[in-house]
């Protein structure tokens, strides 16, 4: 399958359909034991170990689980991208309150995780994913532990970056919530397009 530069595309499947494993592929935290993954034209088989980290700068991943730091505030949460990418200070501040702001925890910056509840969890995990910049967002059931109207706000938040050029692909089974979205689907079967 295609997904073409600026899209929005929902992944859908049961439970160990490989959903979590095609994004896995697409950031490189996996290699493909067959097949092919091709992002904007280069073979990932092809990427030397050296590059991995520089390739997935241009991916912002959403974990289903926010893997957040618990012992570092908010703020530092979100900066670790830019910190590892090595950006000066204050391009990460901006960048940071930028990215908070955007998600609407931008007065929680010095808050620590656990003070926060779920959807703000997620919600610093989407602005970690974006802070960097990403021209490929990859989110794997972000709003798998959230109620309907919280899951709404997300999605709309992913349809925000969308607007901006950034190619969204995001893996559920929570086919209710998304069937009156506009975008297209790829439904997945154990490991196959169905």
């Amino acid at each position: 399958f295609e997904v073409a530069k600026g899209e929005f595309v929902f992944l859908t499947g049961h439970s160990g359909a490989g959903k979590s494993t095609l994004l896995r592929l697409i950031a490189l935290m996996e290699q493909a034991s067959r097949g092919k993954v091709v992002v904007e034209g280069r073979n990932l088989e092809r990427i030397t170990r050296r590059e991995i980290p520089y390739y997935r700068r241009r991916i912002g991943f959403i974990f289903q689980e926010n893997r957040l730091l618990p012992e570092r505030n908010i703020f530092d949460n979100v900066a670790l991208p830019l910190v590892v990418a090595g950006h000066r200070t204050s391009e990460t501040n901006k960048r940071v309150r930028a990215a908070l702001d955007k998600v609407g925890l931008l007065n929680m910056e010095g808050a620590l995780p656990r003070s926060l509840s779920s959807s703000e969890q997620q919600r610093v995990g989407i602005a970690r994913a974006v802070v960097n910049r990403p021209q490929i967002l990859l989110a794997d059931e972000p709003t798998g532990n959230l109620d309907a109207t919280l899951s709404l706000e997300i999605l709309k938040l992913f349809g925000q970056f969308n607007d901006v050029g950034v190619t969204v692909l995001i893996a559920t089974h929570d086919l209710e919530l998304i069937r009156h979205q506009p975008h297209r689907r790829i439904s997945l079967a154990y490991g196959q397009l169905s």
